[in-house]
């Protein structure tokens, strides 16, 4: 699970390193997983109500022994502080239990 203190470094090393203004909307890539891709499929069209771009479902290309891994790659253009994305975070961990998915597994970020 990604805490707040896990927040407070990703934007401190964003304000450090980053290429962009953190003062403007960037583009949030937000991450589920699920063995069952029919499960993705279903949250990916609740979290488009919601205003999400969905990106993708993608495979984790299993080996002989492992069962498939879904992913479900949604983003979307938003102004962030460390409480909203902390706040964002919380609500996904509950949207994947909802749903009944194995995980939110996180987000990327990058220029809008």
């Amino acid at each position: 699970m990604i805490s707040r203190e896990d927040m407070l470094g990703l934007f401190a090393d964003m304000k450090k390193n980053a290429p962009w203004d953190m003062n403007k909307p960037l583009l949030w890539g937000y991450f589920f997983a699920d063995q069952d891709k029919a499960k993705l499929e279903t949250a990916g069209q609740l979290l488009q109500a919601q205003g999400y771009q969905q990106v993708g479902i993608y495979d984790s290309k299993p080996e002989a022994d492992t069962p498939a891994l879904w992913w479900l790659h949604i983003e979307k253009v938003e102004l962030h502080t460390v409480d909203t994305l902390h706040a964002r975070n919380q609500e996904f961990y509950r949207f994947a239990a909802d749903q009944q998915l194995e995980s939110y597994d996180g987000m990327d970020v990058g220029p809008a």
